[in-house]
């Protein structure tokens, strides 16, 4: 494996990347998820490949420490998101 990113600031602007990207190139599930109550299950497969995306270029103190990614997740796809579309639930 290449170098890891081993500076938490760098790792929490990758998780904020990669959680961007997830939010842009998946924008409709998002939103159905929120509609239908279920963006777990309908992000299941793109934000598991996230995580291995973080996983694998952050050393291991860092995502056992500080888990950047999670909270990218939470302020950038369900947060900014759940604002913008309308849920009975939200």
């Amino acid at each position: 494996m290449g170098h890891q990113i081993s500076q938490p600031e760098v790792a929490n602007r990758l998780a904020r990347a990669i959680a961007s990207d997830i939010s842009i190139f998946h924008e409709h599930q998002i939103v159905r998820g929120i509609q239908e109550d279920n963006l777990f299950e309908v992000l299941a497969e793109p934000l598991a490949e996230g995580r291995a995306l973080y996983e694998q270029r952050v050393e291991e103190q860092i995502c056992t420490e500080q888990d950047f990614y999670e909270r990218a997740v939470v302020d950038i796809i369900f947060k900014l998101k759940g604002q913008q579309v309308r849920s009975e639930i939200w």
